[in-house]
């Protein structure tokens, strides 16, 4: 049992949803470390946007908000949003970065609940850490704590949940790692309802978080299907598009520039399926978000491009002046399965170049059956207004349990649990 009360200082607005005239509305508050352009901001937006749409008042609170580096709803008045920066670094030397941010959503958390700003809502929804959950649950708030992927598993880089392929991790950060790791653990324990994005992070949670013995609820990430729409002419002949616009066969990347998404996989596989000389005109597009103040985010930038000059490829950067496994079904070596919509591989670069190679050999015809049977269950698994849906129920559910006491009888908060 810990005292640290007192111890720490004292685009798409025009999605549809059908709002229920009787049910009661519900008074939301989001806290997300960073709102960024990532793909954990993306679904804290599509989550508060469909909220919104559904009756209920959103309000997202967030240590750091550029409004030059965002998704639009966050800047053009769809959403609230609450900036409060804190006056912490985001790291130390470029080190202990997940240390910081533990304080900053502390700073945040603090603020909220000292000038009792967070009583005038019904429940709070928490994503990526979970520090401020004993913080919320001492001032009588009801807590969602939504499961991207353990921070624990992704500290020395991407995740493989084979030991023997698994990166080796120094004595020190292994020791740094240890109250982390625990902190994680504990705070997320204390959520009132776990949500998670795919049944493969809720195995991953139950796993290696054995202590929980709650089992998150699964809430796929919607996709924004008009978002897909063909470009019209207009929107085609812009000098970013026409630059990556081509004829030529093309495989596309989408992740976020950073360390943990091992870019560096789909590069060392693309430069097996070219070596084969069997498309010549082969190319690979990385795209996704990158962040110049992030070190990890430039670090990655310029590993990826030293990656290329090595493997004799040719490397462009373009830049413009911003998915769960369960999204594929691999039944069979091939993806001309009657219910494969791609492959699901480990992380290894010869087979993910056979793959590479497998998907150039299809013929015209099992290429377009395989999209279509790909698309078909992306509409119904991962639709924004079935995803908008299943949190309001779990919001409605956590809201049901009942309000917790806020304070003792001598009017002081109550100790804050962390076991």
């Amino acid at each position: 049992m810990f005292a640290m009360w007192d111890v720490i200082f004292g685009k798409s607005a025009n999605r549809r949803f059908a709002a229920s005239p009787t049910a009661p509305k519900l008074r939301v508050a989001f806290i997300h470390p960073d709102l960024g352009i990532g793909g954990a901001e993306r679904l804290v937006v599509d989550v508060a946007v469909g909220l919104q749409k559904l009756g209920h008042s959103v309000d997202i609170y967030t240590s750091y908000h550029d409004p030059k580096h965002c998704f639009e709803e966050t800047r053009d008045g769809t959403l609230r949003v609450h900036a409060k920066r804190s006056f912490l670094p985001r790291s130390l030397f470029g080190r202990f970065h997940v240390l910081f941010a533990h304080l900053a959503q502390l700073h945040l958390t603090l603020g909220l609940v000292s000038g009792d700003e967070a009583l005038k809502y019904d429940v709070f929804f928490v994503d990526q850490l979970a520090t401020c959950i004993p913080i919320l649950r001492d001032a009588g708030k009801r807590v969602v704590f939504y499961c991207h992927f353990p921070d624990k598993l992704l500290a020395a880089g991407e995740y493989t949940d084979d030991d023997t392929k698994k990166r080796p991790v120094g004595l020190l950060k292994r020791i740094y790692r240890v109250p982390m790791d625990w902190l994680e653990e504990v705070t997320t324990r204390q959520a009132d309802t776990l949500l998670a994005n795919s049944n493969f992070t809720v195995g991953v949670f139950k796993k290696h978080f054995p202590n929980i013995s709650t089992v998150p609820r699964v809430v796929y990430p919607g996709i924004d299907g008009a978002a897909y729409a063909p470009l019209s002419r207009a929107e085609s002949s812009t000098e970013d598009v026409q630059r990556v616009l081509s004829s030529r066969p093309t495989f596309l990347s989408i992740n976020r520039i950073e360390g943990k998404k091992n870019l560096a996989l789909a590069v060392r596989a693309f430069a097996g399926a070219r070596a084969t000389g069997d498309v010549p005109t082969l190319r690979l597009v990385i795209a996704g978000g990158h962040d110049p103040r992030l070190a990890d985010n430039r670090a990655t930038l310029d590993s990826l491009l030293s990656l290329c000059e090595s493997l004799r490829l040719k490397a462009s950067v373009l830049g413009q002046s911003g998915g769960p496994m369960e999204s594929i079904l691999d039944p069979d070596p091939l993806a001309r399965a009657p219910d494969a919509t791609g492959y699901l591989r480990a992380p290894n670069d010869g087979e993910w170049t056979r793959a590479m190679l497998d998907i150039l050999n299809l013929s015209e015809s099992d290429r377009a059956a395989l999209g279509k049977r790909a698309k078909k269950r992306a509409e119904k698994l991962f639709g924004l207004d079935a995803m908008a849906r299943e949190v309001e129920d779990a919001l409605k559910q956590t809201v049901e349990m009942g309000p917790l006491r806020a304070r003792n009888s001598h009017g002081r908060r109550r100790r804050l649990k962390f076991c």
